[in-house]
């Protein structure tokens, strides 16, 4: 009986192994980004469930995997979006907050495996037996779900972040057609180690009977590792290429870390420290002769109405520096959260309107129906809108490309902008909600985009981390979490394009069609 009882045990085990195998392998894909950062294991961590989708094709079993694997990452990548708990800040009861800390997570998560479910299922369906269509279909086919996944509000931890800052060669590729370059090289290449593990046995076979050098050759793994390096080949020219930085177009930016706490902005006292830390820090870096200065997102929680009386604006009319303050617009009866342009006068020149809100944070989705239940949880009582797709940011200083904050995920609003002519990245943000790591995260977005457009970027967030990046995503200055800090760099506006500024992603619908030559082709053939 006890013989009966380990056999069965041992064989739930086995089958619950592939399940254990995946899940593992997407949580390892997972600590690719803050807060570990183990950025190398992005180039074996779909190798697993590559293995399991492909062997278990015949039978009903390389969903679960596929599902699990995407729940791994984009819960482990994501885990930060806990931070949001406690928002008694907002009015919301700890419990409730609890439980929609948890939905989001659980939400987001979910959504990453059956993303994952969908790959696996196309990869399977259209690419038969041939592993070299199979590579191809997979790749293509994860591309266009990050693509697809990008163009929606949910959009966060595309497989292309993983390498983000740390290796910054690899992310050069995203001049050439975005950040889903970078995801084709990491599909690719997992894809080929994984065929050559399924057909090891057919390598060695053909070694066996070969001379030795050749012994233990295996033509997949050899591939993998040629266009591993030969990709990080093309991305070191790329990396190594001079920047040009003529006087003429030096600009000298400041940026204030106000450090005010979220739980304080609805608050008299938050809003009297807000005005205090903005308004000195603007008057340090103006005596240190900056041209510009830089405040993150809702640095002053208040309507563009109120903004001409606050000392923040009186102290750049005795100035005479440029300020872009992150406060609230208005329209009709809602409103946004923008970047004001002021000019040396104290004057707004220009305006620019978040356009990608945060789903919950910011806006109700399906409202009428969640609405009831969540309620909003904006600090304002007003409803908030998001700002026009087709934006652009003049300032006294040329055209720049304007983000705030959950916008740095979207890789199109930065080349749109840089296509439309701008010459330097300006990055607001708030971030004050979660713990270190998304901050971290976000950063390393930053990185992407300013390489991907091959522009200078200036970072300005509430509690860190504020940054400067130069176009090669090299990180000139990084500031401390939760502390009050002022600094200024100069960057350089340029007006240079990228293949992907000019193109776009022109990669992901060449591959798409490329599948469908191959699929079609091995149709033909057989």
């Amino acid at each position: 009986m006890q013989k009966k009882q380990n056999k069965k045990q041992g064989e739930r085990l086995i089958a619950l192994l592939p399940y254990l195998i995946a899940f593992a392998s997407g949580i390892l894909m997972g600590l690719t980004v803050a807060p570990v950062g183990a950025w190398f294991l992005a180039w074996i961590a779909i190798v697993p469930l590559w293995v399991l989708v492909v062997t278990s094709a015949k039978g009903k079993n390389q969903f679960p995997p596929a599902f699990l694997w995407g729940v791994g990452f984009h819960g482990v990548a994501l885990f930060w979006i806990t931070g949001i708990h406690p928002m008694t800040w907002l009015g919301v009861p700890w419990l409730p907050s609890l439980a929609i800390t948890l939905f989001c997570w659980g939400f987001i998560s979910v959504l990453g495996g059956v993303f994952l479910t969908i790959w696996a299922a196309v990869m399977v369906r259209l690419g038969g037996k041939k592993p070299w269509l199979r590579i191809l279909i997979g790749t293509a086919v994860w591309c266009g779900l990050e693509s697809l996944w990008s163009a929606g509000p949910l959009w966060w931890s595309s497989l292309a972040y993983t390498q983000s800052p740390h290796n910054l060669v690899i992310v050069h590729l995203g001049q050439l057609s975005g950040p889903n370059t970078v995801t084709a090289a990491i599909v690719a290449i997992n894809g080929l180690i994984a065929e050559g593990w399924m057909n090891r046995t057919e390598a060695e076979r053909i070694s066996s009977v070969s001379s030795a050098p050749l012994r233990f050759v295996n033509k997949y793994w050899v591939i993998a590792t040629g266009l591993l390096i030969t990709l990080h080949f093309i991305g070191f020219f790329l990396y190594s290429r001079p920047i040009a930085q003529p006087p003429e177009a030096a600009l000298k930016v400041g940026i204030v870390q106000g450090n005010i706490p979220n739980r304080l902005l609805r608050s008299s006292e938050g809003f009297r420290r807000a005005q205090e830390n903005y308004t000195n820090g603007y008057l340090t870096l103006a005596d240190q002769g900056v041209d510009a200065v830089l405040t993150p997102e809702g640095a002053l929680p208040i309507f563009q109405r109120n903004l001409l009386g606050t000392a923040l604006v009186a102290a750049v009319k005795e100035k005479g520096v440029v300020a872009w303050i992150g406060a609230f617009g208005e329209r009709g009866d809602s409103y946004t959260i923008s970047l004001f342009t002021f000019n040396s006068k104290g004057e707004i020149v220009s305006r620019y309107d978040k356009s990608k809100l945060v789903p919950l944070g910011e806006y109700i989705p399906f409202e009428g129906i969640l609405g009831g239940l969540i309620q909003r949880l904006s600090p304002l009582d007003a409803h908030q809108v998001p700002g026009l797709a087709n934006q652009i940011f003049d300032t006294p200083f040329g055209r720049a490309i304007a983000s705030i904050c959950y916008e740095s995920a979207f890789p199109e609003q930065f080349r749109r902008q840089a296509a439309a002519g701008g010459q330097f990245i300006l990055s607001s943000s708030n971030d004050a909600h979660y713990t270190a790591s998304m901050p971290f995260q976000h950063h390393a977005q930053d990185i992407m985009r300013a390489i991907e457009s091959d522009r200078w970027s200036a970072r300005a967030t509430n509690t860190g981390y504020s940054a400067f990046v130069d176009p090669h995503g090299r990180t000139l200055w990084m500031s401390g979490y939760n502390t009050y800090e002022t600094h200024a760099e100069i960057i350089y506006r340029r007006q240079t394009q990228t293949l992907y500024v000019r193109w776009g992603d022109w990669l992901t619908p060449l591959l798409l069609g490329l599948s469908v030559l191959g699929w079609f082709l091995q149709r033909v053939i057989n």
